[in-house]
């Protein structure tokens, strides 16, 4: 299938692996660019600039198909070593950078200067008109749906995928409830170049994550994501546990004298102890509501494989069917 992903990012199927915290090491990324998808390295979660050069060579040595590095810009006073970072990327052959949280406009001409593909995660399409403005090559749509941060205008895709394709000139994908054969039929049909999945890959056999955060999603339905931090503009859609509810508790009491450290125990460093140790109901970690549609653990070359079976028998048999 040749859409205006695949040719951009020269990779076989219209499938992203996003970024995500703990989750995004070079054991996840190659599998998925071994299937023919886009794997993505999450640059934050190597503490150093050498460390994620590091996890970049660890990834090429597992694959030679393309991979590309998430880069989220955080509104934060100390930021990280962001011009250590892309230099770490461009040192490691990366050609394709996934940017999300606050505008990459600044780090923009380090980035093209160096021959990279950006593509910038966006939860409404002025987002996605403004990074379309300052360069980047494509966007990621992300509807309310989505696990992390939906932003604050709670547009579900099949509202926002089609105000993007009307507007934009860029190619972008669909991210947020994307887990099979019909997301990926839905998403071209409503306009997106294809798609980009999270939770999803996190139910994978390649996903370096303790066991008992797939189980945790596969026991999950589409009714067990909560929303924290919606008082603070700083909205994430997270899977309810104990911590998750004395978070909406504190934010039920505090109201509008709520401040972030009121609930930073329960949001601030618990994916070390989440995903690799397996302690799932100590802290707020980021889950999409399509957790109801996951009930297995593939491979990574299973799940795509399926994936693109599943769409190509819909477009050639369900849609001929109904067609004629």
């Amino acid at each position: 299938m040749k859409t205006r992903i695949t040719e951009l990012f020269e990779i076989e199927h219209p499938i992203m692996q996003g970024g995500m915290h703990y989750v995004g090491f070079a054991e996840l990324a190659a599998a998925v660019s071994n299937a023919g998808g886009l794997g993505i390295i999450t640059a934050l979660t190597q503490k150093t600039p050498e460390k994620l050069l590091k996890e970049i060579l660890k990834c090429r040595d597992l694959t030679n198909k393309p991979i590309g590095v998430n880069l989220t810009f955080l509104p934060t006073v100390s930021s990280p070593d962001y011009p250590g970072y892309i230099k770490a990327i461009i040192d490691g052959g990366v050609r394709i950078v996934e940017t999300a949280g606050r505008n990459p406009q600044e780090h923009m001409p380090a980035l093209k200067a160096a021959g990279i593909k950006v593509i910038h995660k966006c939860t409404s399409v002025r987002h996605a008109l403004k990074a379309e403005s300052i360069g980047c090559d494509a966007v990621s749509v992300d509807g309310f749906e989505c696990a992390g941060h939906p932003g604050e205008d709670d547009i579900p895709n099949f509202v926002l995928l089609p105000l993007a394709a009307d507007k934009l000139r860029i190619p972008f994908v669909a991210s947020g409830g994307m887990a099979d054969g019909r997301s990926l039929v839905a998403a071209l049909a409503l306009g997106a170049d294809g798609i980009n999945m999270g939770t999803r890959f996190m139910v994978t056999t390649e996903a370096p994550i303790h066991e008992n955060v797939k189980q945790a999603i596969i026991n999950a339905s589409e009714l067990d994501t909560r929303l924290v931090m919606r008082p603070l503009r700083n909205t994430e859609r997270v899977l309810v546990n104990p911590a998750v509810e004395k978070v909406l508790e504190v934010e039920r009491v505090k109201g509008a004298d709520l401040t972030f450290d009121d609930i930073a125990d329960e949001v601030v460093g618990v994916y070390p102890n989440v995903m690799l140790k397996g302690a799932v109901d100590t802290g707020a970690w980021s889950c999409g509501m399509v957790a109801g549609l996951i009930k297995d653990v593939p491979t990574c070359d299973e799940l795509i494989k399926n994936i693109m079976a599943e769409a190509n028998s819909i477009i050639l048999e369900r849609f001929g069917d109904i067609s004629s």
